[in-house]
Order: C-alpha cells, then structure tokens, then sequence
C-alpha cells in the first residue's frame, strides 16, 4: 500500500523533520498442540481440524507492503525483518519465529509479498511461493483493492475473487498439500476513524493515502460518509470472498475476521504515514496468526 512518488518524496521530508523512531513491542502466543484425530463416522469428508497441520516447518508468505513490513522500521522503506509472517526481528516475534525458531525461519521462510500489489498480483507470487514447497503460505491482501484514488476505483468483487481462485489453483498446482493461512483485510474505516485525530497523521494522509478512505478526513457531510461506508463495504464483501473461497480448499483456514476485528490504536500505526503497521502493529498481526495457526480447530 504505497503512495505516488511525489507524494512519498514529500512523506520523506515531512517524517525526516519531525518524527524519530517506531513503536517497539512483544507478543506472547499460547501454543496447543492438541490437534484432535481425524472423525472416521459418517461424515463424508475429513473435519477441517484432520487437515491442517498446526506446526508447519516450512513457510511462504505472499501479500502486499504490510507483509513486507514497509513504513515499519524508517521512512518509505520495506522492511521484511518486521514482518508479522517472516521477520526476524525479535521484538516483533513473527509467525516464522514463533513456529521455527531463529535458525530454521531464516532457512526455511520465504518473503515473495510485493509493496503495492493488489490481488491480481496473488497468483504470481503464488506459484513462486509453490516453488519453494513450503508446509505453509500465509496470504494478506487486498487492502489495495480498496485504497484506491476514488471508490470508483476499487476492484470489482467478482475480479477480486477471479483472482483469488485463479492463486489458489497456481499454488495448487506445484504445493498440492500445502497449508494457507488467509488473513483478513484490515478495517480502513476504523483506521480513518484511529488516524484522524492526529493533526500530524492527517497533514500525512493529504499527500494522497488511500484516498478512497482517508482523503478529507475531517469531512463528515453526506457524500465523504457515504464513500466511506462504500469503502468499507467493499472491505467487508472481499473478506467474505476470502472465507468462501478458502472453505472450498480442505488445506486453508481463514482468521475468521480476525484482523478486521482487531481494535488497533494509534501506537500499532506507522509514525511515518498513520497507515501502515508499526512494529507493534506487526506483532499483534503476528500473533492473531500465530493464534489461529497453532489453534486445534479453525476459528469461528
């Protein structure tokens, strides 16, 4: 989820002259590792528990800038080592570090998110995923699709889910077995609702952030909270894709909303743009993944 050039040049000169450092932070995760037997009954098929594996040894992850940590660590910047999925940075405890532990994360993770993307980038990074023949993939996108330069522009939900279905058979096609962890997209209305009352997070959003969401910010009329809605909208309909498209696939589990739900404040927001996660926030990421990774049953 990045932003023109221009107007990162001018984020660059604005976060240089008045902001230092990101929020720093830790969390704990609760392992089970109570995954229960396969039913054997009458059921036609497997339960979802039978299928998934809650300690993977192997993971790719697949995304835009939030996976790659970007606006994490300084200023226009990716930053991998903070990502919630792969990084290695030790304050943010990412889902590989959790699961593998230092040694084995940094041989057996891999980053092919791309800043920017949008799911019609999925299936790409999808089949360079599979080449890897990871245990796990872990998915988080579509924020772009809705951060557009006007509500018009967002990518309709019958192509957001052409794409989605189109990665899924890409990665099937070389990691049949693999395992999908499918974030949900994050709630831009309550990141508006969060970021504008910063005076500094709003100078920000005015270079041209997300402005299908976030341009005007302290415009309440009728038409700025009627595109807002729109926006949100969108958000709640491309989740509702990502469950029903991951339901289909006995080796994916969907966070259940559980990013969409997550109340985040102010400290889990870049100190540069009041957009992306900060450390902080790329640890809380990383451990609702880590939740719902290592969870016995998928979540409701």
């Amino acid at each position: 989820m990045r932003t023109a050039a221009a107007a990162l040049t001018a984020l660059a000169c604005l976060g240089a002259a008045t902001l230092a450092g990101c929020g720093g932070g830790d969390a704990e995760g609760g392992v089970s590792r109570n995954e229960p037997a396969a039913s054997r009954g009458a059921s036609p098929s497997p339960s979802p528990a039978a299928d998934w594996n809650p300690r993977p040894r192997s993971i790719a992850a697949v995304g835009d800038s939030i996976t790659r940590g970007f606006d994490a660590c300084s200023v226009l910047t990716d930053c991998p080592e903070a990502s919630w999925a792969t990084g290695t940075d030790a304050s943010v405890r990412s889902l590989a570090l959790r699961l593998l532990g230092p040694s084995r994360a940094a041989e057996q993770s891999w980053n092919h998110a791309v800043s920017g993307s949008r799911m019609v980038q999925l299936p790409e990074q999808m089949a360079l995923a599979a080449k890897e023949r990871p245990e796990l993939v872990t998915v988080m996108t579509g924020a772009n699709d809705a951060c557009r330069d006007s509500a018009r522009l967002m990518t309709p939900v019958a192509d957001f889910r052409t794409y989605f279905e189109a990665s899924m058979r890409q990665l099937r096609a070389g990691a049949p077995k693999a395992r999908v962890y499918v974030s949900s997209v994050p709630d831009l209305k309550r990141l508006w609702s969060t970021g504008r009352t910063s005076e500094l997070g709003k100078k920000i959003w005015e270079l041209g952030i997300c402005r299908s969401m976030l341009a005007d910010a302290d415009d309440l009329g009728p038409a700025a909270v009627a595109r807002r809605e729109a926006v949100r909208d969108r958000v709640v309909a491309y989740n509702e894709v990502l469950r029903d498209v991951c339901a289909k696939d006995r080796y994916c589990r969907y966070d259940g909303g559980a990013v969409f739900d997550f109340r985040f404040t102010g400290t889990q927001l870049s100190p540069w743009d009041w957009f992306h996660p900060s450390r902080d926030g790329q640890a809380r990421l990383a451990e609702i993944a880590y939740r719902n990774v290592t969870a016995a049953e998928p979540p409701a």
